[in-house]
C-alpha cells in the first residue's frame, strides 16, 4: 500500500490519514488509487465500526495537486479518469453504514472540500480556513464539491463559494453548518493536535454507543435523496422494526427501563 495515505484500524475504528503534508495533501495518482483501496477497505471490514479520517503537515486537503497533473497528465481525459478514482472512495464513504468523522486542521480548498463533505462530521480548528477556488485556475467543481455543497449548507451560499475566491473562517464554517465544531490551539502545531485529539473523541463517542444504530442513522440520512418522502418513511420504518431485532438494542432498552423504574 501506498505511504501517500496511512491506514490504521484500534479498536473498531479505522484511522485514514492523508500523507503528503509537502505538497498539502494535493491528491496526485498515488494518493487517488490508494485513497480507493483504503476507503474499500475501511468500509468492508465487520470490525470498523466508525472511521476517523485526518492529515499530515500543515493543512488538510488542498484538493489536486494541479502542478503534477499537468506535468503528468496528456488531456482533460486523463484528469477525467482519475477524479473518478477519488470519486469511488468518496462514494465508499458516503453509501456507508459507517460514521466519519474529519479532523480538518489548517486549509481545506478545492477537491479537499468534497473530501470534508464525504464525511459525516467534521472538527476543524479556529485558524482553519475553508474555501472551494476552483475558477481562480480556470476549472470547474468535482470530487463531489456540487453533489454535495448545496445539500451542506444551501444552494446560495454554496454559490458564494464556488463564483467567490472566498476562504471561510473557522467560526463561519461553523455558523454556516459546514462542519460541526472548531476547536483551539496554542500555536498551529498544538491546534492540529488539539483537532486530530476532538475528532477522535467523536469516534469513540459512536464506538462506546450502539454504534451500529449510529451507522444506520446516517445510512437514512445519507440516502435519503434516493427515495421519495413515501419511500423514505417505509425505509425508516424498516430499518427501526429491524434495529429492534438486535441483541443491542434489546439490552439497551432492558437497561433503560430497568432505569425508568428504579427512579419511579
Amino acid at each position: 500500500m501506498s505511504d501517500a495515505i496511512l491506514f490504521s484500524v484500534d479498536e473498531g475504528m479505522a484511522r485514514l490519514t492523508l500523507n503528503r503534508p509537502a505538497r498539502l495533501n494535493a491528491f496526485n495518482a498515488d494518493l487517488a488509487y490508494a485513497w480507493r483501496e483504503v476507503t474499500a477497505e475501511a468500509v468492508s471490514r465487520s470490525d470498523v465500526k466508525a472511521i476517523l479520517l485526518d492529515a499530515t503537515g500543515p493543512a488538510f486537503c488542498a484538493g489536486g495537486d494541479v502542478i503534477e497533473m499537468s506535468a503528468t497528465m496528456g488531456s482533460g481525459a486523463d484528469i477525467t479518469a482519475l477524479a473518478e478514482v477519488i470519486n469511488a472512495g468518496i462514494r465508499s464513504l458516503t453509501e456507508s453504514s459507517i460514521p466519519v468523522v474529519a479532523a480538518a486542521h489548517g486549509t481545506t480548498a478545492g477537491g479537499g472540500l468534497g473530501i470534508l463533505l464525504s464525511t459525516d462530521y467534521a472538527v476543524i480548528g479556529s485558524r482553519s480556513r475553508i474555501g472551494s477556488l476552483y475558477a481562480n485556475i480556470g476549472l470547474t467543481p468535482d470530487l463531489s464539491v456540487s453533489a454535495q455543497l448545496a445539500r451542506a449548507i444551501g444552494q446560495r451560499r454554496a454559490l458564494q463559494l464556488v463564483l467567490q475566491d472566498r476562504l471561510l473562517t473557522a467560526a463561519e464554517a461553523v455558523e454556516w453548518g459546514l462542519v460541526a465544531e472548531a476547536v483551539d490551539g496554542a500555536d498551529a502545531a498544538a491546534e492540529a493536535e488539539a483537532v486530530r485529539a476532538r475528532a477522535e473523541e467523536v469516534a469513540r463517542f459512536w464506538l462506546a454507543g450502539a454504534a451500529d444504530a449510529y451507522g444506520q442513522a446516517k445510512r437514512l440520512v445519507r440516502s435519503q435523496p434516493e427515495r421519495t418522502f413515501a419511500e423514505q418513511l417505509s425505509e425508516e420504518a424498516r430499518s427501526i422494526g429491524a434495529s429492534m431485532e438486535t441483541a443491542d438494542a434489546r439490552a439497551r432498552i432492558a437497561a433503560f427501563a430497568a432505569a425508568s423504574t428504579t427512579k419511579g
